[in-house]
């Protein structure tokens, strides 16, 4: 595919974006991050000649090597995964625009003594395992609200931006539906809020019209 094709082929997924978030609503504004675990640094490029600066990894070290190999241009950083408590200072070093991973208070007092010594903030996003499914991370939805609180109350260099969560895995759009619902509703209730981060590649449009704002867009924006 060349470069216009390519353009093209984008320019129709950002369609289907805003398609969606029309009908949730006119004023609504989406952002798209775009999930480069599988894709390479050249692949990247290419996205971003296109227009696109907002990335997102799901590993330290594969955001580290490729925020390096590509740290000439101005691109928006995001860590998208699980992250373990001995990662913690390798992901401070790379300072990524957004972490969507907050997944438990344990984590966040962990990640606060780490901020505080090194005097610097991280904004972040509370995960809500919304779906109540074993194999996810986050926090129980009817927990979220307090633990947001206490989180703001008690860590301090954490700038919480909102809330981050995955769809049901499940072919029932019922299900999937419910799931994005149940997190926007406690987004609505968060004092501040800004983010509510839902929806990959299979199921974006139906996260756009139950609310979500920013969109996690992996294989979709990279044609694979």
């Amino acid at each position: 595919m060349n470069k216009e094709e390519y353009k093209l082929y984008i320019d129709d997924v950002i369609r289907r974006v805003e398609f969606a978030r029309m009908r949730f609503d006119e004023k609504h504004i989406v952002k798209i991050v775009a999930i480069s675990k599988y894709s390479t640094a050249d692949e990247i490029k290419a996205l971003y000649e296109i227009g696109q600066r907002a990335f997102g990894e799901n590993k330290v070290q594969d955001l580290r090597a490729k925020s390096s190999e590509l740290e000439e241009l101005p691109l928006e950083w995001h860590f998208v995964g699980n992250l373990q408590k001995n990662k913690i200072n390798n992901l401070l070093d790379i300072n990524p625009a957004l972490f969507q991973g907050l997944d438990s208070l344990e984590l966040a007092l962990e990640l606060q003594k780490k901020l505080e010594a090194r005097e610097i903030t991280l904004d972040a996003l509370l995960q809500i395992n919304s779906a109540k499914e074993e194999s996810k991370h986050g926090v129980m939805p009817e927990d979220a609200i307090a633990i947001y609180n206490q989180i703001k109350a008690e860590c301090p260099n954490i700038r919480l931006k909102g809330v981050m969560s995955i769809g049901a895995h499940t072919d029932d759009k019922a299900v999937i539906k419910n799931s994005f619902e149940t997190t926007y509703n406690i987004y609505k209730q968060l004092e501040g809020a800004t983010i509510c981060s839902m929806g990959m590649s299979g199921d974006f449009e139906l996260a756009i019209e139950c609310g979500s704002n920013m969109v996690r867009l992996g294989s979709i924006m990279f044609n694979k």
